[in-house]
């Protein structure tokens, strides 16, 4: 027993080598990474392989129990059996692909092992027996992209161990020598493919946190690119603005080269390929023609995807991010590597993001330029209003979660997103629906909550969705009450959002359980800047200057407080939009999952 266990445990050592070698490889990363059907047919090549390998070079024991070693058992002579660790890589190969992967490799591995007994009837059992190994091991795959987080050493010792157990089960009861045969390999076949799938695991495992910690450094990257481009689109998209944000990514990354274009030609470009990518040649690939009819991101994985018409072009393999400004494709944010095996999907997601960063910097720009050529500049002024205190708490605080929780990290960047994409929006127009503001307000508490978690508790009422309101309206009183109404109270703070219909009026109050307002500023505020330890009532005055400005001086904010709390209300014309996009279109009664 115990040269049985050192046998199979060299066999174990040999596949635990090729699967370290195996996670270094791009191609098998991209097949772990991607769950395509072309990446799983090439999983279940792989690990078939692995299993076929283990059958042909198992250990021969003959019927009374002894241990011949062969270079290759090509055929076993009747009465013979085999000591392997085939279950070892079906039970992988269904962990790391799923129970079509798992279940495909087992069947071929079960036929390969019954082929070498020649497909007696004593020995067709090993098919089914190996397939449902192989589905049942699938049942532990995890679709997310970090399905290994989960998985540590000891669960992969389990579930090795459950597998080899049904594997001797079929043995005992279908094996013509099942009790002999089992009593002599059970214990070591059992233990030593137990370990080996935990170790062969715990390597994979490896490979997916320095995947993680790649894609926290590639998120540090953006968010010090996000900073350093949020000037340079202030004049607009020109081709000065272009240059400059193609050498901050190109010195913030690691591609080869950077190129931006508008819709027609090459704004800037910058790296490998700058002897014939030259700025203000016009766009001659099909790739970013494709990028930009389609609206999504393209990825070429060699030098014919690309489509450059240069002979010795060294650029191999690119992403496309089309620049997506208001529903408009306004041009392309293209990344190129000079090897096929460093686009990695860690990689196109970072040039995602940066795309996506891009067309938020140009629709700031956009908005900053337009503002300045607006003659109504009072409203619009109060209404893009950004403040730089929030930006930079928000970022601090997405860099401290980082550390610990990257999805919850990218949940708040897209939360930022939506609130700067919400406040550019809103810079622009009037009148949004509720809907719209809802979506702006839960952004911001998102990150709000994120800094102070369990400190504040937000609800709304029903609404109608499509109800028309100035933007910010809701979010500056909540976030009012936020700030001033609980003081240093860490816990039980609430606030409600009311929102009513009363014939051709909307009532929108805003309460919270906070300590008051001082009544002696209650006459102030709203109406001018007031001096207090708390804040300057700016907020509230802009509000109200804009209700004014749009409706008539007798709608404005009521306030109404108390020991108790403090209620802010405001009483504004019932209007529906009258042209609505499909998800916007509701009716008065329906409201937004919440």
């Amino acid at each position: 027993m115990v040269n049985l266990s050192i046998l199979l445990a060299k066999q174990v050592g040999l596949v635990i080598m090729l699967g370290f070698v195996l996670v270094n490889i791009p191609a098998f990363r991209r097949m772990l990474l991607v769950p395509t059907l072309r990446n799983r047919v090439g999983l279940t090549i792989i690990f078939a392989i692995f299993a076929v390998i283990a059958n042909y070079t198992a250990i021969l024991i003959t019927p009374d129990n002894r241990i011949i070693t062969k270079p290759l058992l090509l055929s076993i002579p009747h009465g013979y059996s085999i000591a392997n660790i085939r279950i070892l890589t079906v039970t992988v190969a269904g962990i790391v692909g799923g129970p079509a992967v798992g279940g495909s490799v087992g069947l071929i591995a079960g036929l390969s092992r019954a082929a070498q007994e020649s497909f007696i009837p004593e020995a067709l059992f090993y098919i089914p027996s190996s397939a449902l190994i192989g589905l049942l091991a699938g049942c532990f795959y995890d679709k997310r992209q970090q399905r290994f987080s989960p998985l540590e050493t000891g669960n992969g010792f389990i579930i090795g161990l459950l597998m080899e157990l049904i594997q001797m089960t079929f043995i005992l009861f279908f094996s013509p020598t099942g009790w002999t045969l089992v009593h002599f390999i059970a214990v070591p076949m059992i233990l030593i493919s137990s370990l080996g799938t935990s170790v062969f695991l715990s390597i994979i495992r490896l490979f997916f946190q320095q995947e993680m910690a790649a894609q926290a450094e590639q998120t540090r990257a953006v968010l010090n690119l996000a900073l350093s481009t949020l000037p340079v689109f202030r004049h607009g998209f020109t081709a000065a603005a272009a240059q400059t944000v193609v050498h901050l990514i190109n010195q913030y990354t690691s591609f080869d080269a950077v190129s931006i274009t508008d819709r027609h030609r090459i704004l800037a470009f910058e790296g490998v390929g700058s002897d014939h990518h030259r700025v203000d040649q016009p766009i001659s690939t099909a790739l970013s023609f494709r990028a930009m009819e389609e609206g999504t991101v393209a990825v070429a994985e060699n030098s014919h995807e690309i489509g450059c018409q240069h002979r010795n072009c060294p650029l191999q393999s690119a992403v496309v991010v089309p620049l997506i400004v208001n529903g408009d494709t306004i041009g392309t944010l293209k990344l190129y590597f000079a090897q096929r095996w460093r686009l990695t999907p860690v990689e196109i997601q970072l040039g995602t993001g940066i795309g996506q960063i891009l067309a938020t910097q140009i629709m700031l720009g956009e908005a900053s330029y337009q503002t300045e050529l607006l003659r109504d500049v009072e409203i619009k002024s109060l209404q893009s209003q950004v403040n730089p205190h929030f930006f930079f708490n928000a970022i601090n605080t997405i860099v401290a979660v980082m550390r610990q929780d990257q999805g919850e990290a990218r949940r708040l960047l897209l939360s930022l997103s939506t609130y700067f994409r919400d406040n550019l929006m809103g810079a622009r127009q009037t009148l949004i629906p509720l809907s719209q503001e809802y979506e702006h307000v839960q952004a911001y508490l998102a990150l709000e909550q994120a800094r102070f978690p369990d400190k504040y508790t937000v609800h709304f009422s029903d609404f109608p969705a499509a109800a028309l309101i100035p933007p910010f309206s809701i979010q500056v009183l909540v976030e009012n009450a936020i700030r001033h109404a609980f003081g240093q109270r860490k816990h039980g703070n609430r606030v409600t959002v009311t929102i009513t219909k009363l014939g051709d009026q909307l009532k929108i109050s805003v309460t919270d359980n906070g300590h008051g307002i001082d009544p002696a500023l209650l006459p102030k505020l709203g109406k001018q800047v007031v001096a207090s330890e708390k804040g300057s009532g700016t907020a509230l005055q802009n509000l109200n200057e804009r209700l004014h400005g749009l409706y008539d001086p007798h709608t404005g904010l009521e306030i109404q407080t108390g020991p108790g709390g403090t209620t802010v209300t405001m009483r504004l014309p019932y209007q529906l939009k009258q042209s609505t996009t499909r998800a916007e279109r509701m009716t008065t009664d329906e409201t937004p999952d919440r």
